[in-house]
């Protein structure tokens, strides 16, 4: 394959794909799953107005849902890899929208429930959580009570879970713009060739040695989002004013109070992570003045902060390569842990490299009946074994919660759903750097080391503080407009990489490409997710056996507590700034190493 054209997929061999046959054999037989689904449907909307009778008949009802939920997760899950695969192609498109078209109807039928328990008196809903025949329940009941002030009558919930496929099209088309329909001016290298441009391949080419490539990228690929920001300012404020509109509607005082209710979480977490980075924004002013100074430029542009430290190293991997060095890097969590991940590699649970249409990024899905999958888009450069060591951290995350978890309590929250993930990479960096020797070989990976907390921490927090501003207009009833969305964000960008960064205009766009903005106050979890890992990495490395089995414990966890209580298991307490400050002071050590060895290689 020429290296710069994105092969289709029909060109990508077998065993660089993912097998998703342990959910469905074949699209047919993922169409008879999704028309079978009335009849389970149905056996559990007829315990409507039956759920206070008994406890018996309360955990009939759950396991009837839990089976029923099963296989919803089997059927969407399918749809979502098949579209991802090549977004362009039809087949994948139409099983999509027929899942959600079937999927969210169900959920609207079945939203009596909450309301119907919470109808209850307390005393009676108190003696149900005593009740033996729930006792597997209890948690998930507990919860549900929890909730009681923000929960609505059923017609009420009806018809809110009916809206969500109404909520959530903004960031459907939003998805769609980006991956299937924005067209990027190609690059071209002064020889005349051309290289073409795409949202999967954009941060390998600013990752590119030679400033022209990068610069090129970044005006083109801009160029485009530019042409289109009236279209991506009105999905975005449609989906803030979706968020606002439930949280109002569920009495919560915010957007951002409604969704870190859902895992127990204190506001005071999201506040006092924002204040942590800025006390440390000086940090990553010395590493934005240490990569003007290394790549020896008079301006640093937005276009620069991915150029490697080491433009004339570029360490490359094949795939097979990178899959032993990911089991090298994982051998202090033990001989299980890589047993598993080799079963990964071997069953092809990844589908391996970028074709066309394909879903940009990477991510790491599965079903509580399947085998975990990870999409990523390979490229052999150290970023792309590190990624995959990410994913692969999520995937053996699901995979030690499903093992020892009932279904009710397998699914993790958001809020630790990071954390498997960065210690996977921090072990990796982390092994790498305890053989390496070479002062220039060493940079490069300090830099990788750096750019993981800088895309990890700060860009994210620096992401958080963009949504939390654009939830506050719309509570505010002030307008989302593009132009308002440009100037804050090109504002953020300004205070988070300091005075040594260049202006450029395009660098106010960069928010339109940001799905997880369509997934409100997700950003900040990665951050506080990255903290955890880097504690836990450390006590992983340094205490060896005592602490691996108390982090197995955790991911095994899965949601059968409230996250901030597993972490505590795990010896993380997120309700101080303390795991924020000392992974920030990590990166402070860090850049001081590079710094350092700046000095003796100038």
């Amino acid at each position: 394959m020429a290296e710069n054209r994105v092969p289709e997929r029909s060109e990508i061999e077998e065993k660089y794909k993912w097998n998703i046959t342990t959910l469905f054999g074949s699209d047919e037989e993922w169409e008879k799953a999704l028309n079978s689904l009335d009849e389970p449907v149905a056996k559990c909307a007829a315990y409507r107005g039956r759920l206070s009778g008994s406890p018996k008949v309360l955990q009939a009802f759950l396991d009837d849902t839990q089976q029923l939920e099963r296989k919803m997760e089997d059927l969407f899950t399918y749809a979502f890899l098949r579209y991802s695969e090549d977004t362009r192609a039809e087949a994948g498109q139409v099983m999509r929208a027929k899942a959600m078209g079937k999927l969210m109807p169900i959920g609207a039928l079945l939203s009596f429930a909450e309301p119907e328990l919470l109808a209850m008196e307390e005393a009676k809903f108190g003696a149900y959580l005593e009740a033996e025949e729930l006792a597997d329940y209890r948690h998930m009941l507990e919860d549900l009570n929890r909730r009681r002030p923000h929960t609505l009558s059923a017609a009420e919930e009806k018809i809110l879970t009916g809206m969500h496929e109404v909520t959530s099209a903004p960031g459907t088309i939003a998805d769609a713009l980006m991956d299937a329909d924005l067209i990027f001016d190609p690059i071209k290298k002064e020889d005349g060739e051309e290289m073409e441009l795409t949202g999967s391949n954009y941060i390998l080419h600013m990752m590119d040695p030679d400033r022209r490539v990068r610069e090129q990228a970044f005006r083109n690929f801009y160029k485009s989002y530019k042409q289109h920001v009236n279209t991506f300012a009105a999905t975005y404020s449609g989906s803030v004013r979706g968020d606002v509109f439930e949280a109002r509607t569920r009495n919560y005082p915010s957007a951002r109070a409604m969704s870190m209710a859902a895992d127990n979480i204190p506001e005071s977490v999201y506040l006092s992570l924002v204040e942590a980075v800025h006390r440390h924004l000086p940090a990553m002013y010395r590493y934005v003045a240490l990569r003007k100074k290394i790549l020896g430029l008079d301006e640093l542009h937005y276009y620069d902060v991915y150029a490697p430290l080491c433009g004339d190293l570029d360490l490359r991997y094949s795939y097979e390569e990178a899959q032993e060095m990911v089991k090298k890097a994982v051998a202090p969590l033990g001989e299980d842990y890589v047993n598993t991940v080799a079963r990964g590699f071997e069953e092809r649970w990844i589908d391996v490299y970028p074709n066309a249409g394909k879903s940009g990024g990477a991510y790491s899905s599965g079903t509580y009946d399947s085998s975990p999958f990870i999409m990523c888009n390979f490229t052999g450069t150290l970023d792309s074994v590190s990624t995959i060591a990410h994913e692969m951290g999520h995937s053996i995350h699901t995979y030690l919660a499903n093992t020892h978890q009932p279904h009710q309590y397998a699914r993790y929250t958001l809020f630790v759903a990071e954390i498997a993930s960065t210690v996977n990479e921090n072990l990796l960096i982390e092994q790498l750097l305890q053989k390496e020797t070479d002062p220039k070989v060493r940079l490069y990976l300090l830099n990788q080391y750096l750019e993981n907390f800088k895309g990890t921490i700060f860009r994210q927090v620096m992401f958080a503080e963009f949504e939390n501003k654009a939830h506050e207009l719309i509570e505010q009833g002030e307008a989302l407009s593009a132009a308002k969305m440009n100037s804050i964000y090109a504002d953020l960008v300004k205070l988070y990489f300091g005075p040594e960064l260049a202006e450029d205009e395009e660098y106010s766009y960069e928010w339109a490409r940001i799905p997880h903005f369509y997934r409100m106050f997700y950003v900040y979890k990665y951050a506080t997710g990255y903290s955890s890992a880097v504690a836990l990495s450390e006590k992983i490395l340094k205490e060896g056996e005592p602490a691996v089995k108390k982090y197995l414990e955790f991911l095994s966890m899965g949601g059968s507590d409230y996250p901030l209580e597993t972490l505590k298991h795990a010896g993380i307490d997120l309700s101080t700034p303390e795991p924020i400050d000392r992974a920030l002071e990590k990166f402070e050590r860090i850049v001081a190493e590079a710094e350092e060895i700046c000095g003796q290689l100038s």
